[in-house]
C-alpha cells in the first residue's frame, strides 16, 4: 500500500503563478539559465539555480550558491510573492499541450515507501547529479521540484478529480510554449480522505520522471533522521513533494539517437549491416509507426527497420525494448556504441524537437540518426515490476511539471 499524504502547501499568491512558475532546474545549462532569469527576473528558476545570481567566477557548486537559493525562496515568502496553506491540502494539476489534457494529484509520498519498494524506479540514478540538490533541499529546508509519479488509474480518485475540477482554478495561465496549467485547491476533509484512502488500496506507484530528484529528498530525509534521532515518521522531512498521473492520461515520447561516425564502415558496408540485422525499407516518410520498428536516417534519405520475431525477448522486458534491442544489435556490434551512457560518440534527442532536429545534426556533426517508437507506460511499468532497470535515454515525457507552483517545507 503506498502511503500518500495531502501537505501545507507554500504556493504562489494568486496573479503571481504565472510569472513565477519555471520548468525543471536540469533542462537549462548555466547560461541558458541564468538568460531566462535575465529575462523573468521572477522565475523560480533563480531559486532552483541560484548561481544566476552570481558572476561566472562563482563556481555553480559553491557553499553561498545554496544559501542563496535559501534566502531567495524565503524573502518570497516574507514578501507575499508565496503564501502558506492554512491546512492539510491537496491539489490538482492539470497540463493541456496540443489539445490533450492530463492531470495529477500533488501530495507527498513517503520515503519509506521509496526504500521499500511500494514506489518502484525504473532507472539508476548518479551519485554526482544527487549531491547538487541534496544540497539545495537541505540548504531551502524545502522540496520545491515535484516528482512525476504514476499510477494505475483509480475510479475514486478520477470522481475527486472531476468534482474538483467543476469548481473556479486557483490558477489558469499558458506559458509561452503553448502548454495550459491550471491548479484546482482539494480542501474538503471528505475529498482529501477519499483520495488518501484510496492510494491506501494501490499496490504501487512508479516514478515516470525525476530519479534524481526523488534520490535527492530521501537522502535528505534519512540525514534528517540522522540528525533527529527520536524522530516519529510523521515529521515533514519523511515525505517528499510529488505529483501522481493516472497511467491512462500518460503520454512518452519518443527519445532518439544520432551517432557522430560510423565506426569505420562505409555508407555500403554499414547499409549491409542494418539488412542483415533487420528487415529494412527505404521510406519517404521518418517516423515509426508502431512498437517493433524504427527508422534510420542516412546520407539523405529514410529507411523504416522492423525488427525480427526472432530478436524479441518476452521473457525479459528490458531486453524487449526497442532501445534494448537497437543497442545489442546494431549499436554496440556494428558502430562500437558499448555503453551509451558514457560514450561521446552517442547523442541523445527528445522526441519534443522533432524529427528536423536529427535531419540537421546529421547534416552537421552525426553521421546517423534513429527514430525510435515510443517506450509505452505498460513497457515502464513491466520493466519496474521486475525489479529491472531501463536502459539511459529510453522515455520522454511531456510536458514538463513546473517549478514553483508547490513547495513542500520540511
Amino acid at each position: 500500500m503506498a502511503v500518500i499524504r495531502p501537505f501545507i502547501g507554500i504556493r504562489p499568491c494568486k496573479g503571481k503563478a504565472a510569472e513565477i512558475a519555471a520548468l525543471p532546474y536540469d533542462v537549462y545549462n548555466r547560461e541558458e539559465a541564468t538568460r531566462e532569469v535575465e529575462k523573468n527576473p521572477n522565475s523560480f528558476l533563480r531559486i532552483d539555480r541560484a548561481e544566476t545570481q552570481f558572476p561566472v567566477s562563482v563556481d555553480t557548486y559553491d557553499d553561498k550558491v545554496y544559501q542563496k537559493a535559501h534566502d531567495l525562496l524565503w524573502e518570497m515568502v516574507e514578501d507575499g510573492s508565496f503564501c502558506r496553506e492554512d491546512k492539510n491540502c491537496y491539489y490538482i494539476y492539470e497540463l493541456t499541450m496540443q489539445g490533450r489534457t492530463q492531470t495529477g494529484i500533488v501530495a507527498c509520498a513517503s520515503i519509506d515507501d521509496y526504500l521499500s519498494g511500494v514506489i518502484k524506479k525504473h532507472e539508476n540514478t548518479r551519485e554526482e547529479k544527487e549531491i547538487d540538490r541534496i544540497r539545495h533541499v537541505d540548504a531551502c529546508s524545502a522540496q520545491t521540484g515535484p516528482i512525476f509519479l504514476a499510477y494505475r488509474t483509480n475510479d475514486v480518485i478520477n470522481k475527486v478529480v472531476e468534482d474538483t475540477k467543476k469548481q473556479q482554478a486557483e490558477y489558469d495561465f499558458t506559458t509561452e510554449d503553448g502548454i495550459r496549467h491550471r491548479v484546482f485547491v482539494i480542501s474538503e476533509e471528505e475529498a482529501i480522505r477519499a483520495v488518501s484512502e484510496a492510494f491506501d488500496r494501490i499496490g504501487n506507484i512508479y516514478i515516470a520522471d525525476g530519479h534524481h530528484r526523488a534520490a535527492s529528498a530521501v537522502k535528505v530525509g534519512q540525514k534528517r533522521r540522522n540528525e533527529h534521532p527520536g524522530y516519529t515518521g510523521e515529521e515533514e522531512f519523511n515525505y517528499f513533494l510529488s505529483v501522481l498521473f493516472p497511467d491512462d492520461q500518460l503520454m512518452i515520447m519518443d527519445y532518439n539517437r544520432v551517432v557522430k561516425d560510423l565506426n569505420g564502415h562505409s555508407t555500403q558496408e554499414f547499409y549491409r549491416e542494418l539488412t542483415e540485422r533487420f528487415d529494412v525499407t527505404e521510406m519517404a516518410d521518418s517516423k515509426p509507426k508502431e512498437r517493433g520498428s524504427f527508422t534510420v536516417y542516412l546520407e539523405g534519405r529514410w529507411f523504416l527497420c522492423r525488427i525480427r520475431p526472432e530478436d524479441r525477448r518476452p521473457e525479459n522486458p528490458v531486453e524487449d525494448l526497442d532501445v534494448s534491442i537497437l543497442q545489442n544489435r546494431l549499436l554496440h556490434p556494428v558502430l562500437g556504441i558499448n555503453d551509451p551512457k558514457t560514450d561521446a560518440r552517442i547523442d541523445f534527442v527528445g522526441g519534443i524537437r522533432g524529427i528536423a532536429e536529427l535531419e540537421r545534426r546529421c547534416s552537421e556533426d552525426c553521421a546517423v540518426a534513429f527514430a525510435m517508437y515510443p517506450t509505452s507506460i505498460e513497457e515502464l511499468f513491466a520493466v519496474a515490476d521486475a525489479g529491472l532497470l531501463m536502459p539511459p535515454k529510453s522515455t520522454w515525457f511531456e510536458p514538463k511539471l513546473r517549478s514553483g507552483l508547490f513547495i513542500h517545507e520540511i
